[in-house]
Parts: structure tokens; C-alpha cells; sequence
């Protein structure tokens, strides 16, 4: 820096000023220097500035998949959020496995990352609450966490019941739901992918028999493929369901393509309704109606929340869940309603 300042006639002060933006320079200085800085080739020795300030400026990502609607969005837009707070991140896979979330962890120990946002799934409360203490995190997810880590979770709940109650009340009476092998050992089973799926199930079956109503449930896998594969399983009942329930729109995307591939058609024969609102949901044909989780709002306390307990290690942990809106488009438009 200082052959930067002596070079462009400004104070070292000033060079580093304009490279880490802590105070104010003028735009005419900023230009002076940033073309200094070119035409020397200076480099922040990023090593020596984290031993000095004990960060490292990294934070780490970790989600179950990339390969998803959902995932991916919500990794795209922490990304995003983290460089707006002057955060690079370092994104990777845990592929839904205790082993690959505890490799996260340890990744960013080893990595002296300033903390770590994880969408965990197979790692218990204890083990989350032990790790939290070699890194800051956030966790984002629906563990029973009892407030031992900064947390947010999505309106599994609310948004499910919202979403049954939105086919009954467009006059569905056969309802089914794709994203649960079974209604019959709900009160106490977690589904294949974890507690999410589980409380959407659940909540789904608490609105069907306060209604009175008769249910069906499907599960082949989470991806589009096994959406399309649940529709064909729903086609052999004796009687076709008139409202579906997707726990999330990937599975709901193959829903709409199964059922189509058989001709039965969206909305006229069958509603369909899902879960996240991801961005291709209101370009699908039909567009499909969803739970929309206000994605921004968790991703800004995400940010918030790590931002606050790196700074503040002893900081109080708070559980957040998002609110949400019922997205109604044309999968769920009754015709001539």
C-alpha cells in the first residue's frame, strides 16, 4: 500500500480506504488509486490481512443438493445476500447424509471460515449444538432444535394446511398427496426426506379429516421422475383423486406430466397444487399453483443472524419461521369458476 499511496501521491490511509471501503474517499481519489493499483499489480495479501482481523471474510454454504428447484434458488440467493454483506461464500453439496453435513462442518474449521449457513438434515440436535461451538452457523431447516442454535425454518405446517384447504375449497373431495408413502403411521414417522415432508404430510391428514374427507398418498422419490411415477401410481386407484397435494413443486412439475401423459388434464379432470413457488412454477403449463415462502425474508435473517453471531459469539440464539402466501395460478382454476 504504501508504494501504492507514494506512487499516486495519496496516503496509505487513503489506499486502504478506497480498497475496503470503512470511510468515504471521492471519486476522482478512488479512480487514482484503483488505476495504481492496476497498473502496479498490487495484491491484498489475504492472509496477512485475516491473521490481522481473525476472519477470513469466507462463509460456507451447505445444502443436501444442488440438482433441485429449490436448493439451488436458495443457494443462488444466499450468495447473492452474503456479497452484498461483503461475504464471499464457498457453496457445496452434503447430499442429504449425516456424513456429508458433519464434512461441512469440519470444511469449514479446517478452512477458518467465519461461519457456515446448513440446510441439515441428518445430524441430530446434539451434535448440531457440539459443532456450533468450532464455528458460528445457522441452521435452516425443521429439527426440534429448542432455540440451542440461530434458526430458520419454512411454514411446513401453516402453508400445508393452507394448500389442502385451498383444493377443498375449489370443491375437491377425493384428495391425495404426493410426498408420503402412507397416512396411516404418520403420528410419530418421519418420511424419507426428513421432517419437512413429515409435518406437510401430517398437516395435510389433520385438514382431509376435518373435513370429513378421503385421501390417498404416493411416494416414489423426490425428483420430477418420481412426481410423474406418483401420478401413474394415483391412476391405478379405483377412483382418480380430484385434488392433489405435491409437498414440493419439483414433485408437483411430474405430477403434471404424468397425469398429462394419460390425458388427464389440469385443472379440468384434477387440481394440482404445490409447495416452495420456485421461480418455473408460473411458466409451467399449466402454472402451478403453490405454498410461496417469502425466500427473501429467510434469506435476510439467514445473513442476519450469522452476521450477528460472528460478530457476537455469546449472542442469544433465536428460532425464526418465515411467512408465506397462498399463490393461486391455473393448475388450481376450476373451469368457468
Amino acid at each position: 500500500m504504501r508504494d501504492v499511496a507514494a506512487e499516486a501521491g495519496v496516503s496509505p490511509m487513503t489506499v486502504s480506504n478506497t480498497l475496503t471501503g470503512k470511510r468515504p474517499v471521492s471519486e476522482q481519489t478512488r479512480r487514482l488509486v484503483l488505476e495504481t493499483v492496476e497498473r502496479l499489480g498490487y495484491q491484498v495479501n489475504v492472509a496477512a490481512r485475516s491473521l490481522r482481523q481473525g476472519r477470513t471474510g469466507v462463509v460456507g454454504i451447505a445444502v443436501p443438493t444442488l440438482d433441485s428447484h429449490y436448493y439451488s434458488q436458495l443457494s443462488h440467493r444466499l450468495v447473492l445476500a452474503f456479497s452484498r454483506a461483503g461475504l464471499a461464500t464457498v457453496v457445496e453439496e452434503t447430499h442429504a447424509s449425516r456424513e456429508g453435513e458433519l464434512a461441512a462442518f469440519r470444511d469449514s474449521r479446517l478452512n477458518a471460515y467465519d461461519g457456515l449457513v446448513i440446510a441439515a438434515l441428518g445430524l441430530s440436535e446434539r451434535e448440531i449444538n457440539a459443532l456450533s461451538r468450532e464455528v458460528p452457523v445457522v441452521v435452516l431447516g425443521e429439527q426440534e432444535l429448542h432455540q440451542s442454535v440461530d434458526h430458520v425454518s419454512m411454514p411446513n405446517v401453516a402453508g400445508a394446511e393452507a394448500a389442502t384447504r385451498l383444493l377443498v375449497q375449489r370443491g375437491c373431495r377425493r384428495l391425495a398427496i404426493v410426498g408420503s408413502p402412507s397416512l396411516d403411521a404418520l403420528g410419530g414417522a418421519t418420511l424419507p426426506e426428513g421432517a419437512a415432508f413429515t409435518l406437510r404430510a401430517q398437516a395435510f391428514t389433520r385438514v382431509v379429516h376435518d373435513n370429513g374427507l378421503s385421501a390417498a398418498a404416493a411416494y416414489a422419490g423426490v425428483t420430477q421422475a418420481a412426481g410423474a411415477q406418483c401420478a401413474r401410481d394415483l391412476l391405478q386407484l379405483p377412483e382418480l383423486p380430484d385434488g392433489i397435494f405435491c409437498v414440493t413443486d419439483t414433485l408437483a412439475f411430474g405430477v403434471l406430466r404424468g397425469l398429462a401423459d394419460h390425458g388427464v388434464r389440469v385443472p379440468d379432470d384434477v387440481l394440482v397444487v404445490g409447495f416452495d413457488d420456485v421461480e418455473d412454477a408460473r411458466y409451467h403449463i399449466p402454472s402451478l399453483s403453490s405454498i410461496a415462502p417469502d425466500h427473501e425474508q429467510l434469506v435476510a435473517q439467514a445473513v442476519r443472524l450469522l452476521s450477528r453471531r460472528i460478530a457476537d459469539p455469546s449472542a442469544a440464539p433465536q428460532d425464526l419461521t418465515v411467512s408465506f402466501e397462498v399463490v393461486e395460478r391455473e393448475s388450481t382454476a376450476r373451469p368457468g369458476a
